[in-house]
């Protein structure tokens, strides 16, 4: 304990350096901490986008494709499904629930979302958590509208708001459906998926927005149908996007898969949802795994920082070291105070990177939910996470044996007879 209480009152003669050591690993052990918990939650939010949805049904395409389109709203469907198809898979022995997905629209690069009431029923994210009105209620009549939340807070709008859909999913679209209007009836409490970015209308509001296109083209002149003529047609949709399936048990998932990809009335793709969200981030780990290697460099930096400061200070203590021999300090003595300086050093640095870490993610916690949907836990740090702090002193006492080994080979006269 002396050689510690020794070392203690040399850092505090030399406070400002090593104060400044103290903070550069500090920060370094926060940005690694950080970067280890936001990749841990991201992981678990990403997975939890959607949950207690079975299978989701498409096209056949790719299973990660099917995902990104059908749940992220990323990409476009290779093609559509046939709505006689859909009654089947709905009516389907095994399906306890089906809902519709119908893309193809956007407004100011907002997706457009066809479905029907069972979506805000059914449709859940996190740990089974339902999707929950912030404002008003479900689209009832043929051109309501219900908004994500970020969709009303980046465009301002709120209940009873006249909006134009357009079509197709670009950013600025030349092709508007302004004779058909949407108004906002609803707005949706955040919860930080891709629901909070999508515009939501009924299948039948999707109908009546292209009842008079053709080919992608709308109709001119005497062709064109007014809303109020929409209103009056049978709009049951041909065609949707995609399908998210319920089962009434969930042991008959692999045999309704099969069934589906074996489908003979189109060509349709069934997959699992938690299967194609661990096929899709395996392809992002490559830049996970790049983070986390820069985290740990940098750490790394901030041990050399350590070393450097500890190196560069011998120079001037080499008459403290050799006052410490001539009272009966051993050279393992001295190289065990200069152990100890790097290990208080690197000590002091982890625990205010932990300060830090924590009072980051005090401040931050609710920005990330609400936007990101990122849940950062004020809790203690994982057994992972122990062992990188386990790491870094461990590293820190192997750095500060380099100082230690040439104060342990330098010699009483050497320290005596300073060269100035």
């Amino acid at each position: 304990m002396y050689l510690l209480r020794l070392a203690l009152a040399s850092l505090s003669n030399r406070r400002f350096t090593a104060l400044l050591t103290v903070f550069a690993i500090g920060l370094s052990v926060c940005l690694l901490l950080a970067v280890e918990r936001v990749r841990t939650e991201a992981r678990a939010s990403f997975a939890s986008t959607i949950s207690g949805t079975d299978l989701i049904v498409g096209a056949r395409s790719g299973s990660v494709n099917l995902l990104l389109y059908s749940v992220f709203r990323i990409g476009n469907a290779t093609n559509n499904i046939r709505w006689d198809s859909f009654e089947t898979l709905a009516n389907h022995p095994q399906v306890d629930w089906a809902i519709p997905l119908s893309l193809g629209d956007s407004h100011k690069g907002y997706r457009v979302l066809g479905t029907n009431g069972d979506y805000f029923e059914h449709y859940h994210y996190g740990r089974g958590l339902s999707l929950e009105l912030a404002e008003g209620k479900p689209f009832q009549d043929l051109f309501d509208v219900v908004l994500g939340a970020e969709v009303a807070q980046a465009l301002g709008y709120h209940l009873g708001d006249h909006i134009v859909l357009a079509h197709g999913v670009s950013t600025v679209s030349l092709q508007q459906h302004d004779d058909k209007p949407f108004v906002v009836t609803g707005i949706l409490e955040r919860t930080g998926t891709p629901v909070d970015r999508t515009l939501h209308i009924s299948l039948e509001g999707m109908e009546a927005l292209h009842v008079d296109w053709k080919n992608g083209v709308p109709a001119r002149g005497a062709g064109k149908v007014s809303a109020e003529q929409a209103r009056e047609m049978h709009l049951q949709p041909t065609a949707i996007t995609a399908v998210m399936l319920g089962l009434k048990s969930k042991i008959a998932t692999f045999a309704l898969q099969r069934q589906i990809n074996e489908y003979r009335g189109e060509p349709l793709l069934a997959v699992l949802p938690g299967v194609a969200l661990q096929e899709l981030w395996s392809l992002m780990s490559t830049a996970e795994k790049a983070l986390l290697v820069v985290s740990v460099f940098v750490v790394l930096v901030g041990l050399i920082g350590m070393l450097t400061a500890i190196l560069a200070s011998l120079n001037e203590r080499r008459r403290e070291m050799a006052i410490l021999r001539s009272v009966g300090a051993r050279p393992w003595h001295v190289a065990g105070l200069l152990v100890m300086e790097a290990f208080a050093l690197a000590t002091a640095g982890v625990g205010l990177g932990l300060g830090l870490l924590y009072v980051g993610i005090a401040v931050s916690r609710g920005f990330l939910q609400a936007n990101y949907g990122l849940d950062l836990p004020l809790a203690l740090p994982s057994a992972y996470e122990w062992s990188l702090l386990g790491g870094i002193l461990g590293t820190a006492i192997l750095m500060g044996s380099v100082p230690a080994w040439r104060a342990y080979r330098q010699s009483l006269a050497d320290g005596m007879s300073v060269r100035l």
